[in-house]
């Protein structure tokens, strides 16, 4: 599986480029490089990085709303690839729920991002808005001690075997509007009695298959700046590592607070945005 997904992100680096080379996108944005480096730096550490990022994106409008699914899933899709290869090979958890989780959640994402090209912007806002208030509200749980603590399970016995396959489709097809899988992914198996600790391959394998895969059909799209996707794939690799193997500790509690301040934030900008473009297409209609 390693040597796969190692394949796998040799492929995508060789589409991106390519594909930015084309269409005259090959120089990163600095910013972004500073972006993916803090977001993938707490990403390693458990702090997530779909909502950080977007609430950044967002505040200052780098990229359309309508971009932020692609952005996120195809610039942060090499750094998740090396926190998987990081990680799989160091915990130990049941392969074949590994591997039906992660071919699960590549579906549903291929199923995701068909979607999400065909709907209105003011779908992708209300979708991303909603996304980082639950993101909001993890990040303050997980604070409060208020997640589930999980079992010590390495495996899943069946029924709940075919319960988490089928959650990590819809989870991966989530992942297409910019709805972090990292966090659900990990409620969903601690409930059902396996250690959270085992919990992380499925997790990080599922994003790092499902991710490269999900960039290249944004990338066939226009929905996609490709120096942002550049700058947080440039920033993020170098601190993966860095939080992976150098940094053993950090306050991880007061950061996820500020977390919640600026996520809530940007959700309520999302929001108001989408709110706004209903009441102007409502003024528009006769009578």
């Amino acid at each position: 599986m390693l040597g796969l997904l190692s394949l796998l992100g040799l492929a995508y680096v060789v589409v991106l480029v390519s594909t930015a080379r084309r269409r005259g996108e090959l120089r990163p944005k600095g910013e972004a490089v500073l972006v993916g480096a803090v977001t993938n730096f707490f990403d390693t550490l458990g702090i997530g990085s779909f909502a950080p990022t977007t609430a950044w994106l967002k505040l200052r409008r780098l990229v359309p709303d309508d971009f932020l699914p692609a952005t996120l899933n195809s610039g942060h899709a090499l750094p998740t690839v090396v926190q998987a290869l990081i990680f799989i090979g160091l915990i130990r958890v049941d392969a074949l729920l590994m591997v039906a989780c992660i071919a699960s959640a590549v579906m549903g994402a291929t199923f995701g991002v068909r979607l999400v090209g065909r709907v209105p912007l003011r779908t992708v806002q209300v979708a991303v808005g909603f996304a980082m208030l639950m993101a909001a509200v993890l990040y303050a749980l997980a604070n409060m001690g208020m997640l589930p603590a999980g079992g010590n399970a390495l495996a899943l016995g069946r029924p709940l075997f075919w319960v988490a396959v089928l959650a990590h489709f819809v989870l991966g097809a989530l992942m297409a509007f910019g709805i972090g899988l990292y966090a659900p992914s990990l409620i969903l198996l601690s409930l059902m009695g396996l250690n959270p600790t085992a919990a992380f391959p499925v997790m990080m394998g599922s994003c790092a298959f499902l991710m490269p895969i999900s960039g290249w059909r944004f990338m066939r799209g226009n929905r996609i700046d490709l120096r942002v996707v550049l700058g947080l794939a440039l920033g993020g690799i170098p601190a993966v590592l860095l939080a992976a193997y150098v940094i053993k500790s950090l306050p991880l509690e007061t950061l996820r607070w500020g977390v919640v301040v600026v996520v809530l934030y940007a959700a309520a900008l999302l929001l108001r945005s989408a709110a706004g473009r209903r009441k102007a297409a409502s003024a528009d209609l006769p009578g």
